[in-house]
């Protein structure tokens, strides 16, 4: 015999169901929320960095500008202009990019910040101009855990640079550009295997001795990244060209008595290459993927 109907075992089951799902709903509700208003935060936080990155840019290049050794044209200063002007190729592009990827917000990031650094650094060494907050250290680092995880010997090569870098060290600049000019090109190399390169772009740039070019690994770097954008390219290598430049100057040992350079220039330099080394690292690591870009 077939149970019973219960009309009020049925309201109930009911409201029991209509209840469960109010409360999925609001869940759901909540948690769109939350996502809305972390999204809105990263936005305003990533809009305020590039407002400030931006006015540190115009403010560097009024001095830069202002100063006496815009009169003077080296190989050196060509690269800070050289470099600005693949900056503003880039803002260019990314101002007229809809729907940009976290990622993307977080590249352009960089890119403004290490333009910012270009521009410091030059009125530093060129003019001596003194930081606007010089909060930068000559041992304090940021960057040996992601050194080491390409190679212990990348690690221990900057603990040297680091370790040499001391004003009363004459021969300073040297010995830290030296070193850190190797630690650049060891990242490039061995992030971008020639075969990779060419298994990729097998009609790429090559140098006289046949191998993939720096620029070429570039294009690399940023394709396994499904970037194509050719300014960003640009940017990249003209960022660690400048970076080069800079380390000649400074190796050349013509500045100043004894080729001395003070606390304030040789903490510039140092907040450059590793700022540099950083933005390197970020283009050529492949695990990008769940990195926290809000940081």
């Amino acid at each position: 015999m077939p149970p019973k109907f219960n009309p009020s075992q049925l309201k109930s089951k009911l409201r029991q169901l209509e209840n469960q799902y109010k409360q999925q709903l609001s869940k759901v509700n909540r948690a769109i929320k939350r996502a809305v208003n972390d999204y809105n935060s990263a936005v305003k936080q990533h809009n305020a960095k590039v407002l400030r990155s931006r006015s540190r840019i115009q403010s560097e290049l009024r001095k830069l500008n202002s100063s006496l050794s815009a009169r003077t044209v080296t190989t050196y200063r060509t690269s800070v202009n050289t470099l600005h002007t693949s900056y503003i190729k880039v803002a260019a592009t990314y101002d007229t990019l809809e729907n940009a990827t976290p990622y993307q917000e977080h590249l352009y990031s960089s890119i403004e910040q290490e333009n910012a650094n270009n521009l410091e650094t030059a009125n530093v060494i060129l003019d001596d101009v003194q930081p606007n907050a010089l909060e930068y250290s000559l041992q304090d680092t940021k960057i040996m855990n992601r050194l080491a995880l390409i190679s212990k010997d990348l690690d221990d090569r900057w603990k040297g640079a680091l370790f040499s870098l001391n004003p009363a060290n004459p021969d300073a600049a040297r010995h830290f550009c030296t070193s850190t000019r190797e630690i650049f090109t060891e990242i490039i190399d061995s992030r971008a295997k020639d075969k990779d390169v060419f298994a990729v772009f097998p009609l790429c740039e090559k140098t006289d001795r046949g191998n993939a070019s720096r620029r070429a690994k570039i294009k690399y770097f940023l394709h396994i990244k499904g970037l194509t954008d050719s300014s960003i390219e640009e940017f990249v290598e003209n960022d660690i060209e400048n970076i080069l430049e800079l380390f000649h100057v400074l190796s050349s040992g013509t500045h100043g008595p004894s080729g001395k350079y003070s606390f304030p220039q040789l903490a510039s330099v140092k907040k450059r290459a590793e700022d540099g080394l950083i933005f390197l690292c970020d283009i050529a690591s492949n695990d990008f993927a769940n990195y926290d870009f809000r940081s």
